[in-house]
Formats: structure tokens, C-alpha cells, sequence
């Protein structure tokens, strides 16, 4: 269902009241990688609901019995530093890692899932994009 999940854009929109007015709240794309990661982890009921946060994501895992781990196995959740976006917010960015260093996660330029190294590459022999958590559940299977 991950590999599957690649450049579809049905994790691109969800609009919902934001004082008073309908709003993107997922900026065509822009913040998405919440609901895409939480909306497979509900199919499989790894979770109970569907997030359009990073945050409210992590705190349904631990609920369901997500565990830290050290290194990542195919299947686990990777959540990345925060980053700095062009409107001067910070955002935090979570993803699928899938093998062989490789990762799945929304790509806030196409607002679509990508597959991608699982610390975006390196630059001086360091992660361009630093990973703070690697989850993972005893259900998986691999």
C-alpha cells in the first residue's frame, strides 16, 4: 500500500472552518505527510484515527504501542527535524522507511508521497535532514 500510495494526490486536501472561513488546512500538499502516514496506519489499525498533525499522529502511536527503536526496519515510521518553510513556520516531517535506506513520506513541492534516501542524502558526511524517531510496532512483520 506504501509503494502503492506514490504520486497519488488524494492526501493533498482537507478543508475544515478556520475562524469562520473554509481553509486548505494541508496547503494543497504543502503539510500533508500527517495524514498520509496516519490515514494507512488507520487502514491497518496501527492507530485509532486519521491526523492532520505530526504531533497528534506520534501521540496515537504511543497509544497503540509504538515503540523508539535505534535503527529502522522496513515498515517503521521516521520522523525528521523540523524544518523551516517559506512562510516561516516550522514543521515537523514524518514518513514510511522502506528498505535499502529509503523512505516514503508527502514531498511538500509536489504534494504527493515520494520515495526518497531516508535522511534526504548527505552533505560533509552528515544527513541533510536529521532523523529524532524511529518507530516501530511488534505487528509488523518483516
Amino acid at each position: 500500500m506504501i509503494r502503492n500510495s506514490i504520486n497519488t494526490g488524494m492526501f493533498r486536501n482537507f478543508y475544515a472552518r478556520v475562524d469562520g472561513k473554509k481553509s486548505d488546512v494541508l496547503r494543497n500538499g504543502d503539510l500533508s505527510c500527517a495524514i498520509y502516514v496516519s490515514a494507512i496506519l488507520v487502514v491497518f489499525r496501527l492507530i485509532k484515527e486519521t491526523h492532520a498533525t505530526v504531533a497528534s499522529t506520534l501521540r496515537d502511536m504511543e497509544e497503540y504501542g509504538w515503540k523508539n527503536i535505534k535503527r529502522p526496519r522496513i515498515g517503521s515510521i521516521i520522523m525528521w527535524e523540523e524544518k523551516l518553510f517559506d512562510s516561516g513556520e516550522y514543521h515537523k516531517h514524518i514518513g514510511f522507511y522502506v528498505g535499502s535506506d529509503m523512505a516514503i513520506s508527502n514531498s511538500s513541492k509536489s504534494g504527493m508521497p515520494k520515495t526518497h534516501h531516508w535522511t534526504y542524502g548527505s552533505r560533509n558526511n552528515k544527513p541533510k535532514r536529521k532523523v529524532v524517531g524511529i518507530y516501530w510496532h511488534n505487528k509488523l512483520k518483516n
